[in-house]
């Protein structure tokens, strides 16, 4: 822990030196702490009942508990980020520009803190919201806060925008110094393969694919394949490569900072992988976990129903055991990828007695792989694809299930009612994975208004010249760093075994707002340009926006998050 300090030594120091940021910002947490736990202790008294959620008083309270989840968030991503200018400094790495990277982070959610967190565009929680306590609220006030909310607004030459902004336009910036640890190098080696890989591969062709709406090609599956994307988090031992969720984050990054549903085929596997890594029987795991690892299997996740979105306690789709068929009548919404898929877990109901999650089970169903001409050529399904805005490249369909005949031995553990439960054990790791999604297209957003803002002339200079312009990439960096570090941090904690539930919950939420906004702040830099089809950013736009919907809406993950921090 740095020597903390004293008002007299900050007044006296003109600029801040690595030293006396990181001691700020260290302090300035310690001041976040201090109110955030008496915010959670006042909200404990007010929703628990026998330290249980009363799930009335809980939604009656929901704007402070859903603020307490982004209070929660926000600081535990200024922790990750002050542990990482801690690493940085250790190995002589805390340059001008991540100082200035951390200065803005730091200076912009503190301030964001002490007058009203952004849960949207249009809903904030202010701090009197969460708690009326003097005390409490004073603390968002301390010495430290304050400096660091000043010093970020700095724009003068030598302030941290500045930096930021002349470490970019010299284009000596590369985020090879986020991956500090023990592995570094072999990081670093994969964050370079997947971008040559994605500047290659992806981003001359996304353009295409994007504006027919096409399927991504076969021969770019094939390639993936050849490079493990699909045998990442596949165990050794079944044909995989065996390897932490933070390297998985990496490629995911790099290839989603290329073209979202390319970074999005890997979610897919990864969802089965971890369902039948933890939940199948051994034969399921030896039957098809290989499969998965070499691409041969495709795979597609069939849980969502048209009228229950996120509540999977009122699914209706059921499975009906006949010998040794089960018999699967429905329907299912958003299935993506789901035409060109070898087989599907399906969650369904075996026990209709049971209306509630003790009635699901999980299935691994296998179907024949169909094209854009018959998309479902099996019998007892049929489907329509649901047109969108963006995430194109898998398409998006809704299946209807008619008497499909799916065999005992594609049950999930071969045990029924466990359906949930099993589901339940992946959410950690596919929100891991969305968050860097969402990480890889708020950079591609940050740097594709870089390059409009150096190229853009406009009153005989280059936008970037502009004060507010400087500002709004600076941030877009530092924002992108800030979700990019809660994700490693969430992956590690997953590394270790350790229950991560909330940290990939607030990685995910905070990484999805930080795309869409990175984005919308690139189309505004581009000015009407931004608005016309030929533009990259339009698409990024339409690519980003529904990061903040699926795997767990934000206002759900809100939810889920604060009822974790409450009885946790």
């Amino acid at each position: 822990m740095l020597k903390p300090l004293s008002e007299s030594a900050i007044a006296e120091s003109p600029s801040l030196t690595p030293d006396t940021l990181l001691a700020l910002c260290e302090e300035s947490l310690r001041s976040v702490s201090n109110f955030t736990s008496h915010v959670g202790e006042t909200l404990k008294a007010d929703v628990l009942s026998d330290g249980k959620v009363d799930a009335q008083r809980f939604e009656q309270e929901q704007q402070r508990t859903h603020g307490y989840a982004w209070l929660m968030t926000t600081q535990k991503a200024l922790e990750c980020m002050g542990a990482w200018g801690q690493a940085l400094h250790r190995h002589g790495w805390l340059t001008p520009c991540e100082q200035g990277t951390l200065s803005i982070l730091f200076g912009e959610y503190l301030a964001q803190i002490q007058g009203g967190l952004p849960m949207n565009q249009q809903e904030f929680v202010r701090p009197h919201q969460l708690t009326e306590d003097k005390d409490a609220l004073q603390q968002l006030h301390s010495t430290a806060i304050t400096t660091l909310v000043r010093h970020a607004q700095d724009m003068s030459p030598h302030g941290p925008t500045a930096h930021v902004l002349a470490s970019l336009c010299r284009q000596q910036w590369s985020n090879n110094g986020d991956v500090l640890s023990d592995d570094s190098d072999t990081y670093v080696m994969i964050r370079e393969q997947f971008r040559r890989f994605s500047e290659d591969a992806v981003v001359p062709h996304v353009a295409t694919w994007h504006d027919h709406d096409m399927l991504l090609p076969d021969s770019l599956i094939e390639s993936m394949s050849a490079l493990g994307v699909f045998s990442l988090a596949t165990p050794e031992e079944y044909g995989g490569l065996g390897m932490k969720k933070r390297a998985m984050c990496i490629v995911t990054e790099e290839l989603s900072r290329g073209f979202l549903a390319v970074g999005s085929l890997g979610t897919r596997s990864e969802i089965a992988t971890e369902l039948i890594r933890i939940g199948g029987t051994e034969q399921q795991k030896t039957h098809w976990l290989p499969k998965i690892a070499d691409g041969s299997v495709l795979t597609c996740a069939v849980f969502t129903e048209p009228n229950t979105g996120s509540d999977l306690g009122r699914l209706t789709t059921r499975a009906v055991r006949q010998g040794d068929y089960y018999h699967l009548h429905g329907s299912k919404t958003w299935i993506t990828h789901g035409a060109r898929s070898d087989m599907m877990t399906v969650l369904a109901r075996t026990d209709p007695k049971e209306k509630g999650y003790r009635g699901l089970s999980m299935f691994l169903a296998e179907k024949p792989r169909g094209d854009d001409g018959t998309p479902f050529p099996a019998k007892g399904m049929s489907g329509s694809e649901i047109r969108v805005l963006g995430y194109r490249g898998m398409k998006e369909y809704e299946l209807s299930f008619d008497d499909y005949k799916v065999h005992k031995s594609q049950l999930l553990g071969e045990t029924e009612g466990q359906g949930f439960k099993q589901l339940m054990a992946t959410f950690e790791s596919a929100r891991i994975q969305t968050a860097a999604r969402a990480v890889g297209v708020a950079q591609d957003a940050m740097e594709t208004a870089l390059t409009y803002g150096m190229e853009r002339k406009q009153f005989g200079k280059a936008l970037i010249e502009f004060p507010r312009i400087a500002r709004k990439i600076a941030i877009m960096l530092a924002e992108t760093q800030a979700a990019r570090q809660l994700t490693y941090y969430a992956a590690d904690e997953k590394d270790h075994d350790a229950r991560c539930d909330i940290e990939a919950g607030m990685a995910k939420l905070l990484a999805a707002r930080v795309a869409w906004a990175n984005a919308d702040n690139a189309l505004q830099i581009h000015g009407g340009n931004g608005y016309a089809l030929e533009y990259k950013i339009s698409r990024v736009l339409c690519d980003a926006r529904i990061l903040n919907i699926f795997e767990g809406a934000a206002e759900i993950q809100a939810h889920v998050i604060a009822r974790g921090l409450l009885t946790r």
